[in-house]
């Protein structure tokens, strides 16, 4: 489909191969964009953006608000598409392969998001999590059969110790750290080769963000972890890479420490140092 005619922006150049920001991580690439445009009727939210998403690394997308950040997230698994009017233009692979091909719900379990708000359902901990492994089959498996599973993605969330007594207790019963963790443990029970957080700390306190934030770097060699966050220090606490959005337009891409303490571009001077935003 045809994107809606827009104004030429200016390209950055992506590196095939770049240094690691973290030594020990081995980066593994999973996805990558290839000049994605998306607009929403003559409204373009995303500009011709390319950029690789790895296994090993944390990419965080920064920018101020309406930027187009949150759009380029959502189209990962394409969740965009679910919007009236919406048009794209690009292609983004998931392990080289493109994903305007995939069937979506199949895409969504193999890159999955956890959102702003946590979202846990109205069940107990345990049948959370055991929901995407029961929706995976022809056949409803019982609790014997996910539960090792079922621990297992608690386990990597970093709650199985504080739910192991009861995890017949309802989710909504949790506090809200305990909860987001919840919602990350569900969208690991699915084994995805990447994982999505759009503003996962912005509804927290700062120790259940720590926590979160804790989590996000320890699981980023087993999944490819991009996340949206208005945070800047957050950004420099996480990432390995960073993406700087303004106006639908990637202006810098870059290890984190590049961006933050030299930037190239006087935009991303000018907003890591929070000139705007």
């Amino acid at each position: 489909m045809e994107l809606l005619s827009t104004p030429p922006v200016r390209r950055i150049a992506v590196p095939e191969a770049v240094a690691q920001t973290r030594p020990h991580a081995l980066a593994l690439e999973r996805m990558r964009v290839e000049d994605v445009s998306i607009a929403y009727g003559d409204k373009v939210a995303v500009s011709d953006v390319s950029l690789p998403i790895r296994q090993g690394e944390v990419l965080a997308l920064i920018g101020p608000s309406g930027c187009g950040k949150t759009t380029l997230l959502r189209s990962l698994n394409r969740l965009t598409e679910l919007t009236r009017n919406t048009w794209f233009k690009g292609r983004i692979t998931l392990d080289g392969e493109d994903t305007a091909l995939m069937e979506p719900t199949a895409l969504r379990r193999r890159v999955t998001m956890v959102f702003q708000q946590p979202n846990p359902f109205p069940m107990s901990v345990f049948d959370n999590v055991a929901f995407v492994l029961r929706e995976q089959g022809a056949k409803r498996p019982g609790r014997k059969a996910v539960e090792a599973d079922v621990l297992d993605a608690l386990e990597r969330a970093g709650l199985l110790d504080e739910v192991r007594e009861d995890l017949d207790h309802p989710a909504l019963r949790l506090s809200g750290g305990q909860q987001q963790r919840l919602c990350i443990a569900r969208a690991l029970a699915a084994r995805p080769e990447v994982l999505l957080l759009d503003e996962p700390c912005s509804a927290l306190d700062p120790k259940s963000t720590q926590v979160i934030e804790d989590l996000i770097v320890r699981l980023r060699d087993e999944v490819a972890i991009v996340i949206v966050t208005h945070n800047l220090q957050q950004a420099r606490r996480v990432a390995d890479r960073v993406g700087f959005m303004y106006l639908g337009e990637l202006v810098e891409y870059g290890a984190a420490t590049t961006i933050f303490d030299s930037p190239s571009e006087e935009r991303t001077k000018d907003y890591v140092a929070g000139a705007f935003g």
